[in-house]
Order: C-alpha cells, then structure tokens, then sequence
C-alpha cells in the first residue's frame, strides 16, 4: 500500500488509478502534509449492497383517492398555521 503526497498524486493520477484498477495495487493512500487524507481503490472491490424491492409492502395500508385528497386539506392547514394546537392555560 503505497502512501503518495498531493503533488505526485496530482502528477501521476492516471498511474495511480491504472495501479490500482490492474490490481498491482489494492489501494495508494493520499497524504497531505504527512498525514493519510484519502484512499484510492477499486470500485469493485466495495462490496455492493443487495436491494430488495417491496421491503416496505404492506406496511401502510392501501389509501383511496379520496383519502389522498384529504390528506392535501391537512397539509395545507399545517402550512398557513391553521393546525389543531393544543390550548394554552
């Protein structure tokens, strides 16, 4: 794991990321005044996260178009400060 200043990372990027996309590096690390402030590697090597579609079916129950209606009366009673506050004693 090579450790490269600014300069020469600024110099020989093109080097640097083909080094590291053959695999003749795993990763270079990237200092700025002596001390390691980025890390450059292989995309792939990130491991990918899997997604998982309909992970929230059933979760809310279905609404009707009347109901989504409603909804826009409330929301727009919150914007202009018309909502049901609780009374101050």
């Amino acid at each position: 794991m090579p450790v490269v200043n600014m300069l020469e990372a600024k110099t020989n990027l093109s080097k640097l990321v083909d080094a590291v996309e053959s695999g003749a590096e795993e990763e270079v690390i990237i200092a700025r005044n002596g001390k390691p402030a980025a890390k450059l590697v292989q995309l792939d090597a990130q491991p990918k996260k899997q997604r998982q579609l309909g992970f929230l079916a059933g979760t809310y129950p279905p609404m009707d178009f009347e109901g989504f209606q409603a909804m826009d009366a409330e929301i727009e009673k919150m914007f202009i400060g018309e909502e049901a506050r609780p009374e101050e004693e």
